[in-house]
């Protein structure tokens, strides 16, 4: 009998043996046989077909296989455009952010300030809420901001880029948003009553902003809130201005329009 307790053990060890190589196994690498240049070819297959969640981890790859060459840096942004447009911001600017530290000679440091805007970019940049018919509120602007910045950069230093064109296209409509979201900002305070709210995000904007359409309706704003609050001599001085400012302007002869044209959708 005590022969064949001990006979269990060696099918008990084999069978562990067994069960821990099975949970250990994982499964084959497709492209463990590949060139670098088939897994490029396989990863832009996938992006141009919009499978991006399949094409990010081939880019990947390629970054370790063919690390060192233009081709790695290559998968490093194709990777970030990838994923960026499968709606992952945050890892897209981490992979651009990444490749400006590690190749800061890299003939594509152009495109890739370009694609840093871009990812930034919104061509409503999460301010007109006031499209919705919905009240308007502070909202974030940082990341307007930071897509102008990039795309400054990209300005600067590449002013023969071809994506400069573009960059300053884009510059311009940023300072328009901006400027427009400070003004609608200011008209929500008004019509409301809040006047002295009112004025201030009126004059945000003619402080922070020079030679953008917005700044005529910020005066008109703050000429009525100050009517509004009984200050006729700030009234008649903003008057005089808008005035010389804005000869043929319809607020002063018509008021506020009941709907505006969407100057700033180019995109």
């Amino acid at each position: 009998m005590p022969s064949a307790k001990l006979s269990v053990v060696p099918v008990l060890l084999l069978a562990g043996a067994a069960f821990v190589a099975g949970c250990s196994s994982t499964p084959d690498d497709k492209t463990a046989s590949w060139s670098p240049n088939r897994i490029y070819a396989e990863a832009k297959d996938e992006a141009n077909s919009g499978s991006y969640d399949k094409a990010i981890p081939l880019f990947e790859k390629l970054e370790g296989r063919a690390a060192g060459t233009p081709l790695a840096q290559q998968a490093q942004l194709e990777k970030a455009y990838a994923q960026y447009k499968s709606g992952d911001q945050a890892q897209a600017l981490s992979t651009l952010d990444r490749f400006m530290k590690l190749h800061p000679s890299s003939p594509a440091i152009d495109y890739a300030l370009y694609l840093k805007g871009i990812v930034n970019f919104n061509d409503n940049l999460g301010l007109f809420s006031f499209l919705s018919r919905q009240d308007l509120s502070e909202r974030d602007q940082k990341a307007a901001k930071e897509s102008f910045e990039a795309f400054r950069e990209l300005a600067n230093r590449f002013p023969d880029s071809r994506y400069t064109p573009d960059a300053r296209a884009r510059m311009t409509y940023i300072v328009n948003s901006l400027a427009q979201y400070e003004v609608h900002v200011a008209r929500y305070y008004y019509s409301r009553g809040a006047y002295v709210a009112a004025i201030n995000r009126a004059q945000n904007a003619l402080t922070d902003y020079q030679d953008v359409p917005a700044l005529e309706e910020a005066l008109y704003i703050m000429l009525r809130s100050y009517d509004a609050l009984g200050m006729a001599s700030l009234r008649d001085d903003t008057r005089r201005v808008m005035e010389k400012t804005f000869p043929k302007s319809e607020y002063l002869s018509r008021g506020f329009k009941s709907s505006q044209d969407p100057w700033w959708k180019f995109w």
